[in-house]
């Protein structure tokens, strides 16, 4: 019987993964990865380990998710440890749930490893903590990518009104739509915002603006990227400890 690991492997430091997931990558006997999974992880297999890059970039989806999903369960039928690593939390909008259902229904066992979430570690690496007594004792985490356009502009905007920090992953290319509906649902031009590119490494980049700005500023950001919108963004200043 197959043992098969989901596994979140974290924002992008290699020294936030957990030791977990660690362990499990090291005695991978294959592992299936993506795109925003640090690649040195990779180096912590072992020498025979097969890899299996399935990651996806915008306009450009390598391999589609049914076809991941398949991926992993014929892994399954042939290794006894297989590792489905994913960049961040395998149930932070990481599609670890599908790819768990897949394989229940197939009679496959599996393990989930969460993993840290770059919707809480990236804010902290540019000094935003996204609660904060005083400022917002709440927040959410919201996709900013879904299958189209249209579906984003489906989200329940009007339940943005609360004053809590809204933290969007995968949301830069919408990001004119993601402002446009905040305005709209009453938050003030002034309302603070920032960008967080290649959070938690080397290549950080922190862009922070008003909601009335930031669409501009945007062009400066690139990918992978989050959108954090909210009073504790001013914070930073204050906290910014990782530039």
């Amino acid at each position: 019987m197959a043992n098969v690991y989901l596994t979140g492997a974290g924002p992008g430091d290699i020294e936030l993964m957990t030791v977990k997931a660690l362990k499990v990558v090291q005695k991978a006997d294959v592992i299936i990865y993506d795109k925003l999974a640090n690649p040195e992880i990779l180096k912590e297999a072992k020498d025979n380990v097969e890899l299996i890059f399935v990651g996806k970039e915008k306009g450009n989806h390598r391999v589609p998710q049914d076809e991941i999903n398949e991926i992993i369960y014929q892994c399954s039928q042939k290794y006894e440890n297989v590792v489905r690593l994913k960049g961040g939390d395998p149930f932070v909008f990481g599609r670890g749930g599908e790819e768990a259902l897949y394989l229940k229904e197939r009679g496959v066992g599996f393990e989930i490893i969460p993993g840290v979430t770059s919707a809480i570690s990236v804010p902290a690496y540019a000094g935003i903590p996204i609660t904060h007594r005083g400022v917002t004792p709440s927040f959410r985490v919201v996709t900013g990518h879904r299958k189209s356009s249209d579906n984003i502009a489906d989200i329940n905007w009007s339940s943005f009104t609360e004053d809590e920090t809204i933290v969007f992953l995968m949301g830069l290319h919408n990001i004119e739509l993601i402002v446009s509906k905040l305005l709209e649902v009453g938050k003030s031009p002034n309302y603070p915002c920032a960008i967080i590119s290649n959070g938690t490494t080397k290549n950080q980049k922190v862009i922070t603006g008003k909601l009335n700005t930031i669409i501009e500023q945007s062009k400066e950001a690139i990918t992978p990227a989050i959108i954090v919108v909210g009073e504790v963004v001013n914070l930073r200043e204050e906290l910014r400890w990782f530039d």
